[in-house]
């Protein structure tokens, strides 16, 4: 049986919000692998809450990441399309 990497994937969703919001895509997705090995039983389950804690914080700082990209990139678009019409 693996280890489980609950301590690192918090760590990761950790980080997102304080250092670097790509720790977040990292965490959610080595989470989501951990908790699919974890429920096939070949990952140590005694890390499950820690991995499901990291992953969600993970998501969170995913989604503090790319929610202004959105509003930036509507933005430029409504720009492009106001400033061509000529307005």
């Amino acid at each position: 049986m693996q280890p489980h990497r609950g301590v690192l994937i918090l760590v990761f969703g950790i980080l997102s919000f304080v250092a670097c919001p790509f720790f977040g895509v990292a965490a959610w997705v080595m989470g989501n692998t951990d908790l699919k090995e974890i429920a096939a039983g070949r990952m140590d389950p005694s890390g499950r809450d820690l991995t499901q804690a990291g992953r969600v914080c993970g998501i969170v700082g995913t989604a503090i990441m790319v929610i202004p990209l959105i509003i930036v990139v509507i933005a430029v678009v409504g720009m492009a399309i106001f400033g061509a019409s000529g307005r």
